[in-house]
């Protein structure tokens, strides 16, 4: 392995500890902390943010071993909760929350197709929802980013992000990290929760 490539996995793995025990939900920052924190200032040895996934899963593989599987059905559980809730706007799951590298500060990400974002306020206002407006930047490559509206909630503690995109985008790839389209969607998200035993174990 090159000095280059060893730096790359300190920083993963550094930046993975941070996101998972510091609260910090955004690569960069991560990244550029767990740089910082190890002396390495070679902006080319930054790792992509798949290998802080990756990274992310090894740390909770290593040191959540009891209590990760619980963690990320209680987080499908509220999941599908909200999508359930959201039906009418074909929501789909997106992060860790699905892929299973979610840590105890991460958000459940939904995208969400309504015909405008009002209709999503109007949803949660009509539920008494407390709802904040932000809004979700996606990475397209070749330094582009596209930024849609968001709207985030709590629901246990837990924050759910819901990233309103305009109906033409549905079932697309947006953002290029993405390994499956659709994926998340409602059903796959019950069956992610039914096949899964309370033990967090697989069922065959």
């Amino acid at each position: 392995m090159s000095m280059r490539d060893k730096a790359r996995l300190l920083i993963a793995q550094e930046a993975a500890r941070i996101m998972a025990e510091e609260g910090v939900n955004d690569y960069l920052p991560a990244k550029n902390k767990a740089a910082a924190r190890l002396g390495i200032a070679n902006s080319r040895s930054l790792p992509r943010n798949e290998e802080i996934d990756q990274a992310l899963k090894e740390y909770h593989r290593l040191y959540r071993a009891e209590t990760q599987p619980l963690h990320i059905i209680h987080m499908r559980k509220i999941a599908l909760e909200a999508m359930r809730f959201l039906e009418g706007f074909s929501p789909r799951l997106i992060g860790g929350a699905l892929d299973g590298s979610a840590g105890k500060y991460s958000p459940i990400i939904l995208y969400v197709y309504p015909e405008t974002p009002e209709d999503i306020i109007k949803k949660l206002m009509e539920a008494r929802i407390p709802f904040e407006e932000k809004s979700f930047s996606f990475n397209l490559g070749h330094n582009r980013v596209a930024t849609y509206p968001a709207l985030d909630f709590f629901v246990d503690g837990i924050r759910v992000e819901l990233v309103t995109l305009p109906p033409e985008l549905k079932g697309q790839r947006i953002n290029r990290r993405e390994k499956s389209v659709p994926g998340g969607s409602l059903q796959d998200v019950e069956k992610l929760i039914n096949d899964i035993s309370p033990l967090g174990t697989q069922i065959t």
